[in-house]
Parts: C-alpha cells; sequence; structure tokens
C-alpha cells in the first residue's frame, strides 16, 4: 500500500489522529514534538500501575486507598465466579530464596479479600514481618493466557485464581520514597498506560519493536520442534479464547491449592489465519540465547530445541527508521559480557550477577540481524551500556532513538531482583542523561514491559486478539514534558512506536494501525502517541 492510499484508509478508519502518520499534527501540539530530536526509552520489568503508583496523588490509584482513585476493587473470584471468602495463601511463601526475611506460605492463610501493601511498616498481612523495597518477593505467573484469564473480561477479579503465588498478586507498594516518584512528581505520570499485549516480558518486547506477534511457521508439523509447546485452550462460537482447558488435578477451589492446567503452551492452537503465533517466553535464533548453540555455528541458538523460535521477517521500528535515515540503538545491561564468547559468559545468562535475559532482546529474533549475513548491522544497532550508553550521552552522540534495557539485578523483575536498587539505577540513568548536550531536546519515557502477574484495578480497553493487556507506570521526562502533571490520555506500549513514527515521518506499523481500529470497532478511543504529555 503506498503512503497515499494508507493515509486515504487511515482516515476512513477515524485513525490518523492515532498513529501520527505522515507527519500530521493529532490534536495539534505538532511543534512541541517536531522539538524533540533524541526519544530514549527505559524499559524496566514486571510492575503494574497500582503495584508502584497506586497511593500517587492525583492518580488513578488504588481504590479506596487513594483519594483520586476511580473506579472500584471487585472482590477476588473464585474459579467457579464464587466470591472468596478470603484470599489464597502465597504459594510457596512470599520471599526469594536467599533473602533477610522469610515468610512461609503457612502464614499468609486467611488475608482479607482486597488490595494491601507489601511494605507496610507494620508487618506483611499479619505476620509482623517487614517487607521493604530491598527485599526480592516470590516471582508471579505473568503469561499471555493466564493473563486474559486473570483481566476477565475487564473486571480484574480472577487475579489471585489464576496466579501461582496466590494472595501475592494483590499486592502494592508504598512508593513515595522512590527516586523514580519524585521524578514522576516534576514531569509527567501517564496513570492510563497499558502494556501493549497480553502477557509476559518476551512477547511485549515484541510489541514494543513491531507491535506484532511473532511466528512459529507448521507449528504442528510432526517434524516441527515447537509442536510440544502449542497450548491447550477452551473457546466461544466464535473462536474467542475463553481459558486455558484445566487439568483433571485442579483443586476444586483456589484456597486449597494454585491452578492446574492441561497445557499451558507458548504457541497458540493454529489461528484463524493459519499461523501459530508465540505468545510465551521462546529464545531467539541467535546468541546470546537460553539455549546454547549447536556444534555447527556457535553464533547461533539450537534449532532442535523446541523453545528456539525461528528468524522473523516481520516488519519492526528498525525498519522503518533505516527507511528514513534516522539513527537508533539498543542499549543492554551486560551485553558484551554475555558475548564475550566464554564459558564463564554462558553463566550470566540467567544466572550470575548480571542475570542477563535473552528474551529482552527482541531484534535478536530478527534475520535482519543475523550474525552470519547481518553482522554490521548487529555491530552499528546493539551496543553494552556500561561500555557505551553513559559515555555516549555524555559527549551528546546518542542516536535519535535510544533503547535501554537494564540488565536483571537492575530491571526491578519480582523472583531475581528488587523495587529498590533499579529504582536507583535507572533514577541515576535520567539524571546522567539531564547533563547531556541532547537534553534541551530529549524526550525520555521510562515504562514496564508488563504488570508481572501483580493485580492492577483499572479496566482494560478491548483491542484485538494480542492486547492491550493490564495497566503498567509510564512516566514522561523531558524539558517539554508538562510539570507535576498526571496525563490520563489512554496509552499502550505502542504508543512510544506512535511517537517515534510521528516525530520522524516514518510509515506506521500494520499493528499499531490495526491496534486501534480495533478499539474504536470495540467502543474505546484510539491510543494516543504521548504528546499530551508535552507542553
Amino acid at each position: 500500500m503506498n503512503k497515499t492510499t494508507l493515509a486515504g484508509a487511515l482516515v476512513a478508519g477515524g485513525l490518523l489522529s492515532a498513529c501520527g502518520s505522515m507527519g500530521t499534527a493529532p490534536g495539534g501540539n505538532d511543534a512541541a514534538v517536531q522539538a524533540i530530536d533524541t526519544v530514549v526509552v527505559i524499559y524496566a520489568e514486571n510492575r503494574g500501575f497500582d503495584n508502584l503508583y497506586g497511593l500517587f496523588p492525583g492518580a488513578n490509584g488504588v481504590p479506596g486507598v487513594n483519594p483520586s482513585s476511580t473506579g472500584a476493587a471487585e472482590p477476588q473470584k473464585d474459579f467457579n465466579g464464587s466470591t472468596l471468602p478470603a484470599l489464597p495463601p502465597v504459594w510457596g511463601g512470599v520471599t526469594a530464596g536467599g533473602q533477610p526475611v522469610a515468610i512461609p506460605q503457612a502464614q499468609t492463610v486467611g488475608m482479607p479479600n482486597k488490595p494491601f501493601r507489601i511494605d507496610d511498616p507494620a508487618g506483611f498481612g499479619a505476620t509482623g514481618v517487614k517487607v521493604p523495597q530491598d527485599v526480592i518477593t516470590r516471582d508471579l505467573v505473568h503469561a499471555f493466557f493466564v493473563n486474559q484469564m486473570q483481566i476477565n473480561g475487564g473486571s480484574n477479579d480472577r487475579f489471585a485464581a489464576y496466579s501461582d503465588a496466590g494472595g501475592l498478586s494483590m499486592g502494592y507498594y508504598d512508593g513515595s520514597s522512590m527516586q523514580m516518584w519524585k521524578l514522576a512528581q516534576q514531569y509527567t505520570l501517564a496513570d492510563n498506560f497499558f502494556m501493549g499485549a497480553f502477557g509476559g516480558s518476551y512477547l511485549n518486547h515484541q510489541y514494543l519493536v513491531c507491535a506484532c506477534v511473532p511466528i512459529y511457521p507448521n507449528a504442528d508439523a510432526p517434524e516441527s520442534p515447537g509442536r510440544v509447546l502449542i497450548a491447550e485452550t477452551e473457546t466461544d462460537a466464535q473462536g474467542r479464547f475463553v481459558r486455558l482447558i484445566p487439568s483433571k488435578d485442579n483443586p476444586a477451589t483456589v484456597l486449597d491449592g494454585r491452578p492446574v492446567y492441561k497445557k499451558d503452551g507458548n504457541i497458540t492452537p493454529r489461528e484463524p489465519d493459519g499461523s501459530f503465533r508465540a505468545v510465551n517466553t521462546m529464545q531467539p535464533p541467535y546468541q546470546p540465547s537460553g539455549n546454547p548453540p549447536p556444534a555447527s555455528d556457535a553464533r547461533l541458538s539450537d534449532p532442535a530445541k523446541p523453545t528456539t523460535l525461528p528468524a522473523q521477517t516481520q516488519a519492526t521500528i528498525a525498519d522503518r527508521l533505516d527507511a528514513k535515515g534516522v539513527s537508533w540503538a539498543w542499549y543492554s545491561g551486560g551485553w558484551n559480557t554475555v558475548t564475550a564468547g566464554t564459558p564463564e559468559a554462558r553463566k550470566q545468562i540467567y544466572g550470575g550477577q548480571v542475570l542477563f535475559q535473552p528474551h529482552h532482546q527482541p531484534l535478536n529474533y530478527y534475520s535482519a540481524f543475523d550474525p552470519a549475513t547481518k553482522a554490521a548491522a548487529r555491530e552499528a544497532h546493539f551496543k553494552d551500556f556500561d561500555a557505551s550508553f553513559l559515555a555516549d550521552a555524555a559527549a551528546g552522540k546518542l542516536p535519535a532513538v535510544t533503547f535501554y534495557k537494564p540488565q536483571g539485578n537492575l530491571n526491578q523483575h519480582a523472583g531475581y531482583a528488587n523495587v529498590a536498587d533499579g529504582d536507583v539505577h535507572i533514577a541515576q540513568v535520567i539524571d546522567k542523561l539531564r547533563q547531556s548536550p541532547q537534553w534541551s531536546r530529549m524526550l525520555i519515557v521510562v515504562t514496564y514491559d508488563e504488570n508481572g502477574g501483580f493485580y492492577d484495578h483499572a479496566a482494560v480497553p478491548r483491542g484485538d486478539r494480542w492486547g492491550p493487556g493490564t495497566r503498567i507506570p509510564a512516566i514522561i521526562i523531558s524539558p517539554r514534558a508538562k510539570k507535576g502533571f498526571v496525563d490520563k490520555t489512554p496509552y499502550d506500549t505502542g504508543s512510544i512506536l506512535r511517537f517515534i513514527t510521528r516525530r520522524f515521518n516514518l510509515e506506521p506499523l500494520p499493528g499499531v494501525v490495526a491496534r486501534d481500529k480495533a478499539l474504536v470497532e470495540n467502543g474505546f478511543k484510539p491510543m494516543g502517541d504521548l504528546s499530551a504529555a508535552l507542553e
């Protein structure tokens, strides 16, 4: 489709203002958008809005606790739809192994059926044991099908039932001591920002770069390694997802045990268009990967492993930027460490001090960055944080579009990182960016890939097959950002792509257009492009 035809189609669909194609000025404010020359996206991990910013003044926070909240916290329901008399226990205990405090499962029985403060100075629940923000809690399930079941059509009343962490899913923090909270007070906090896709980190990283869902070709073929990963789901008469099929061992009530499914797989059953989509964590086809290389080529990931995703070819924001000659880079904490090609380097993948997460490197899944044929592209665009990011910022040499992914121990992901360390690290990075020669024309977006399985009360707009999912925090920091402002504009992860597309006059990605079209068809507003946060 040529640009003229595309623009006409967007106008006909009422979407031109949503995706900002062709450099138009949706809702005005184009001068502020064009005043931005450097966009920096800092992508943290696994926190819902209520979980960190639920007490923020003026924000739609925790109902019954934050006076500026709108909506209600629906009582959590059991598998059969009945209201739970209490929250389920925190299965396996509250904190991760090796932490200075521990709260066993038995001490979490009977907690009231409502959101609660994890770092309550009186202690967690009725235990009297304090769990401050520098303590790592256990991880919570955060997956494509499970997230939809927890949202339950918008009521958000099955988070506790469909969590492997039980009652912990309803927990939140008082974030007022966080450094990022203070930055949110100075700049713009978006309190209506949703994760782009249902589920986990892997899929939402993909959404950040392509607004798409990866394809696993011929997943059901007898010779396909991915065949064993196809989920078993129940659908309605229109073929729409209803739930994962429960196992015969599923408890009658969540008060007796966590849910058990027949098969919660990484790959969808065959889609209406005949494709199979890889929606839960898969490994990239190239190193660094959680799967070791084959004997034939140390640069690759073993294709015989079921979780190795075949190389992807869908259009990404990188393609759009390259087509316009706009500079960009993806900076990762620990990148040089894990690409050193040594046995010690592999120990830092999902381990060691770095805790590098290969599934947080979305562009490493694309054939455009094949190390055998596109080594120059990898070298030009995949960068190490320690070696390059701060030096580039200080020298005023950050690319026009800059993504930064903190390494595992600094990304705030429950299960292996705490809230406090990531908060300090990200605030320090922003301080360095504000000292950069590029600062006067810079926009920084700090957001999270997904909610990490934590509850949020805000009703999720109905979009397309893939999302949006649960609400997450987002802070817009810029000399051009509104000061002390809570932005109520509807956004999702794709809003970052909308802003980049508008600012650099790019061709919109198909998934962004499809998302806004679906929202409108379902009676919701199309997503904004972050420009409402600018003066």
